[in-house]
C-alpha cells in the first residue's frame, strides 16, 4: 500500500481509505463481527486510514472502531467528526452544532470511545450557519494544543469557509463527495484545496454503491437503507443512473476490472492529494477496493470516462432538499 500526504500538513496516510460509517448505521442491516473483521483485514492489506463521526450509529461506530484497534492504536490513523446532532427520540432529525463548548464536549466522548488519548484528524462535520467558522476553529485549534488533536478537517465546506479556517488554524483535510457522478468540487473546491495546500478526502467515491454495479433494481436496497430516499435512487433518476452505470460496466469489462475498481482508480488518478474513502462493511468488497490501486489509467482512458460520465451526469440532487442545504457550508 502507498501512502499519500493530505496536503501540506504532513499527516501522511494510505493511498486508500476506509469509510466505516456503514458498519453501524444507514446501510441495512448490521454485522459487529464482519466489520471486525473488515477492520482487521483492512490493516493486513496496508490500509490504515479510517473514518468515523459520532454520529453514525449514533455513537456506535466509535465504539466499533476503538474495540477494533485496542493495542493496535499507533498502527492506524483514526479521523472522527462532530457537528451533527441527532434527536435521541428521533434519529432521523437532526440539528447542526459548532458552539466551542460543543465542540470540546464532542472530543471528550469520542476520545472515550475511541479508546484513545488522541484524535490523528478532526474533522467539523457540517458547518454551523450559526456559529462563525472562526469560533468553531478556534476550538479544535485549542484541542490541538492540548494533544487531544493532531490535525483539523472540514466536512462539506465552501470555499469561503475553508479559507476563513485556514486563516485562523491550519486545515489539514477537505472532506466532501466526489466521484464519476458528483464531480461539482472540480469547480472550486478542488482547486481552492490546492491553492491553500489542503488535502481533499472524497466520500462515496463509489456513488452510495451505485457504481460498483451491485444495485440494478430498487429492491436490492434493505427495507431501512436511506438510499430508498435519496433523490439519485428514486423514481426515473434510478433508471437514469443504471444507463450510466451500464456504460462504466462496458468499459470495466474491456479494462478486465471490475465496475467499483474503475470508478476508484479514476478518483485516485485524479491527483496524489486525493485520498477517497469508500466505505464498506464485507471482507469482500474491501479486498476488491484495495484492488483498484494497481489499475492504470491511460490519458485516452481518462478522456473516454470524462465523456461517459461529465460533470452533472447524475440524475437527481445528492441528498434531500434537507440535506442538500448543510453542504457546501
Amino acid at each position: 500500500m502507498t501512502s499519500r500526504t493530505l496536503g501540506r500538513s504532513g499527516l501522511r496516510v494510505s493511498a486508500l481509505g476506509l469509510g466505516c460509517m456503514g458498519m453501524s448505521d444507514f446501510y441495512g442491516p448490521t454485522d459487529d463481527a464482519e466489520s471486525l473483521r473488515t477492520l482487521h483485514r483492512a490493516l493486513e492489506l496496508g490500509v490504515y486510514f479510517f473514518d468515523t463521526a459520532d454520529m453514525y450509529g449514533p455513537f456506535k461506530n466509535e465504539e466499533l472502531l476503538g474495540k477494533a484497534f485496542k493495542g493496535q492504536r499507533a498502527d492506524v490513523i483514526l479521523a472522527t467528526k462532530f457537528g451533527i446532532v441527532r434527536d435521541p427520540n428521533d434519529p432521523t432529525k437532526r440539528g447542526i452544532n459548532g458552539r466551542p463548548e460543543y465542540v470540546r464536549a464532542s472530543c471528550e466522548a469520542s476520545l472515550r470511545r475511541l479508546g484513545t488519548d488522541y484524535i490523528d484528524l478532526y474533522y467539523q462535520h457540517r458547518v454551523d450557519p450559526n456559529t462563525p467558522i472562526e469560533e468553531t476553529v478556534g476550538a479544535m485549534s485549542r484541542l490541538v494544543e492540548e494533544g487531544k488533536v493532531r490535525f483539523l478537517g472540514l466536512s462539506e465546506a465552501a470555499p469561503a469557509t475553508l479559507r476563513r479556517a485556514v486563516a485562523t488554524h491550519p486545515i489539514a483535510a477537505l472532506q466532501t463527495e466526489y466521484s464519476l457522478w458528483s464531480r461539482e468540487p472540480e469547480d472550486e473546491i478542488l482547486p481552492t484545496c490546492r491553492e491553500l495546500g489542503v488535502g481533499f478526502v472524497p466520500y462515496s467515491p463509489l456513488g452510495r454503491g451505485f457504481l460498483t454495479g451491485q444495485i440494478q433494481k430498487f429492491d436490492d436496497l434493505a427495507p431501512d437503507d436511506y438510499r430508498r430516499h435519496s433523490p439519485r435512487f428514486e423514481g426515473e433518476n434510478f433508471q437514469k443512473n443504471l444507463d450510466l452505470v451500464a456504460r462504466i460496466n462496458k468499459m470495466a469489462a474491456q479494462k478486465e476490472c471490475t465496475p467499483g475498481q474503475l470508478a476508484l482508480a479514476w478518483v485516485l488518478a485524479q491527483g496524489d492529494d486525493v485520498v477517497p474513502i469508500p466505505g464498506t462493511k464485507r471482507v469482500k468488497y474491501l479486498e476488491e477496493n484495495v484492488e483498484a490501486l494497481f489499475v492504470q489509467l491511460s490519458l485516452e482512458e481518462l478522456a473516454e470516462l470524462d465523456e461517459i460520465a461529465p460533470k452533472g451526469a447524475a440524475a437527481g440532487t445528492r441528498y434531500t432538499a434537507a440535506g442538500m442545504g448543510s453542504v457546501n457550508g
